[in-house]
């Protein structure tokens, strides 16, 4: 048959690319179908263009997936020590953020290129600008037609992403591929994404974009401490990004604006004050954000003279900033897609359908979402190498 390869991998994004390089060193004959005019897209926009390319700290805990165990395997089988070591072994320079998250010195591009290098170094072949017309599979191989003629294979491999950043070319492709397959499909989500405030809420946000502070952030039994920065339109920041990957679109997420004090700290320090107490809160906040948050009565009042309800009333205000949300910016401006692929139809260990023998599935087409922090690339690696080592 003419065109015929072990295995076809549609998508070469993070995930795709790196299961090609392994399926490839494992004595494969692999080809990637990119639509896109050059693999990676997405990488290099990430991380402000210099790549979170994984975390340090990544454990399962990091993930979310109505199947919570599933990327366990995975996850232990190829450790993020595991990439860098493979970065290291291309000089490329690194260094650590905040919290575990590693990023590269120079550029996101670096990341790209070795990937691209691992694939063709062990003869992988990569057509880009090719779109994908129908994919059938006649008893044990699969039927590719595409806008450059028609390929089949043994395996085929599903790496094409979720929903989020359309300009960069995502699509629902995959979904349609598994649905095609019989495999359910959670429902997609804009994950890890800035919030939308009520125009009608007390506090005129518009006026406040730009202003970022320490916060932590809640909602329910879920928490994340890090900055939170207000916006024309709402709320965005890294701590508002991981609380949206929890919340439904409308619902009302806590702030503490004042994290680095305990309750009885706050009560001291305005309590001891003899300085007005807008001055007061000015010395940790911005000026902006403190006149306009702070309710009238209690701006000018100071800290001895204050009454122990407006001290309550301004405790409850700086630790428990209730914030009403009424939307996302949606897929355009999502760093992922919560949802997809149903893990419980996929092996932990092959990523493997268990439905369909010889299709797979990788990366962000599945339903496994990370937090914010090189954890989404790391699941790209690390389900990359589950399935691109154990292709027959």
């Amino acid at each position: 048959m003419s065109n015929f390869v072990d295995t076809i991998i549609i998508g070469g994004g993070a995930a795709g690319l790196f299961t090609a390089a392994f399926a490839a060193k494992n004595g494969k004959k692999v080809l990637i179908l990119e639509h896109n005019n050059t693999c990676g897209k997405k990488i290099r926009i990430s991380g402000g263009g210099r790549c979170n390319f994984t975390n340090i700290y990544t454990t399962h805990e990091n993930f979310l997936s109505e199947n919570t165990h599933f990327c366990k395997s995975a996850l232990k089988r190829y450790t993020p020590y595991d990439f860098i070591d493979l970065v290291e072994r291309y000089k490329i320079a690194y260094h650590e953020k905040t919290l575990g998250q590693l990023f590269c010195d120079k550029s996101s591009q670096q990341i790209i290129d070795m990937l691209v290098q691992e694939c063709t170094s062990s003869g992988v072949q990569i057509l880009t600008e090719v779109q994908v017309d129908s994919v059938q599979k006649k008893e044990d191989t699969f039927i590719i037609v595409t806008s450059l003629g028609e390929y089949s294979s043994k395996n085929l491999v599903i790496a094409t992403g979720g929903l989020s950043i359309p300009p960069l070319g995502a699509t629902d492709f995959g979904y349609k591929v598994a649905k095609q397959f019989g495999h359910k499909i959670i429902p997609c989500v804009p994950a890890l994404v800035p919030l939308i405030i009520d125009s009608q809420s007390e506090i005129n946000f518009s006026q406040l974009s730009g202003i970022s502070f320490d916060s932590i952030v809640s909602y329910e039994q879920q928490q994340f401490r890090e900055n939170s920065l207000l916006t024309h339109k709402g709320v965005s920041g890294p701590a508002i990004l991981q609380i949206s990957s929890y919340i439904p679109k409308k619902s009302t997420i806590t702030i503490n604006i004042l994290p680095q004090f305990s309750e009885e700290e706050l009560v001291q320090l305005i309590t001891n004050s003899s300085q007005k107490i807008r001055t007061l809160i000015q010395q940790f906040l911005p000026q902006r954000f403190v006149q306009t948050i702070l309710p009238e009565q209690l701006q000018e009042v100071s800290g001895t003279s204050i009454s122990k309800s407006n001290v309550n009333e301004l405790v409850a205000l700086l630790h428990h900033w209730n914030v009403p949300v009424i939307g996302n910016l949606g897929f355009t401006k999502a760093e992922v897609t919560k949802g997809g692929v149903s893990t419980k139809e996929i092996s932990s260990k092959t990523m493997e359908s268990t439905l369909v023998s010889g299709l797979f599935f990788v990366g962000e087409v599945m339903d496994v979402t990370g937090h914010l922090g090189g954890y989404n690339f790391q699941w790209a690696w690390s389900s990359g190498f589950a399935c691109g080592t154990t292709l027959q």
